[in-house]
């Protein structure tokens, strides 16, 4: 029979940052990976410094492939050279960092692209290494939907425990939101944190719209968005049987969030949504790529160089990625599991 068990694969991050410590404190929580099959990418030498700085020990079976992960019931360990050790050096913006983050990255995607990989976690990146490097987009986000062949509507998702958030437009100028606020982009964003709630394990999700203007634009006297294009996006996603409420003023719309009322908000922008949640709880946020063939999370947080190498980083966001992509990728395998009996 067909293990429903996904595989995650599993990165270290910048080598310059605290991700392979990051990675190698995950490592030491065996109940995590009881129900996948883990596989961890990168450098054997960064692998070894990360469970030095954390001062762990986590000895992994090698593998060749992805494919082999399935052999064995714990995580194994798939190593790659990207990048030599006396190339990086803590808390350093490099072209060979970002050039392993991005070679690994592609080994990653590749392997979704080929069947073996339902979903990815990677540590944290730094897109100023990953410029230096070649990344040729604005973000790992443009990277992945064009390396996956992605053609519909994607975007990033923070979260905050059950709250989630997706935006509009993102890592663009705020003098250019305005001509984002589309009934297209707003009915494409809502349905795709819709259907990633459910993927996620939410069976019924409440998902909010917020306003673009202040105080929800006043009735038409500061800024008509909300009367023009936000409240006929809503009523079209509801026509289509999407459970998606306002416009809300942004202002207030999070305390609803906060206290239980919403499990996600559509924001207009970047900061409208960031600055909110990042208050709620920065330390413990995860990032989520939308929109994708297959889930990739992430810790919200950067790479810390302030303290990378120094054994001090917290866990906690990376846990939790991690645990949303093992919960998406096995809604997802299971998805294609059935979809692959029905069409046999």
């Amino acid at each position: 029979m067909t293990s429903t068990r996904p595989v995650i694969a599993v990165t270290l991050g910048d080598p310059s940052g605290i991700g392979p410590e990051l990675i190698a404190r995950l490592f030491a929580e065996p109940p995590l990976f009881a129900d996948v099959h883990t596989v961890l990418v990168g450098d054997r030498w960064l692998w070894q410094e990360g469970q030095r700085v954390a001062g762990l020990s986590h000895p992994l079976p090698e593998v060749s492939g992805f494919a082999a992960a399935r052999d064995h019931a714990g995580p194994v360990f798939l190593p790659v050279d990207s990048v030599a050790e006396g190339e990086v050096g803590y808390a350093e913006e490099t072209a060979a960092g970002g050039a392993s983050v991005l070679a690994i990255l592609d080994r990653c995607l590749a392997a979704a692209q080929a069947g073996e990989v339902d979903a990815i976690c990677f540590a944290p990146l730094n897109k100023l290494s990953m410029k230096k490097g070649g990344l040729q987009h604005e973000d790992e986000l443009h990277f992945f939907a064009e390396r996956l062949g992605v053609e519909g509507y994607f975007c990033e998702f923070n979260t905050l425990g059950s709250l989630w958030t997706s935006r509009i437009s993102s890592h663009i100028p705020l003098k250019d939101a305005a001509r984002y606020v589309t009934k297209e982009r707003i009915v494409a964003a809502s349905r795709l944190i819709h259907d990633s709630l459910k993927l996620a394990g939410f069976d019924a999700p409440r998902i909010a719209v917020a306003a673009f203007n202040p105080h929800g634009g006043e009735g038409g006297t500061c800024g008509r968005e909300e009367i023009d294009v936000i409240a006929p996006a809503v009523e079209a996603c509801r026509a289509q049987g999407y459970p998606i409420d306002g416009p809300f003023p942004a202002d207030t719309i999070f305390l609803k969030a906060r206290d239980g009322e919403y499990d996600a908000i559509v924001t207009m922008y970047h900061d409208q949504g960031q600055i909110a949640i990042k208050l709620l709880g920065f330390k413990q946020g995860v990032t989520v790529q939308g929109g994708l063939p297959i889930p990739i999370a992430t810790p919200a947080h950067g790479t810390a160089f302030d303290i990378a190498g120094l054994g001090k980083a917290d866990v906690g966001p990376t846990r939790n990625a991690f645990e949303i992509a093992c919960r998406m990728g096995a809604n997802l395998r299971r998805q294609r599991l059935a979809d692959a009996a029905t069409h046999a």
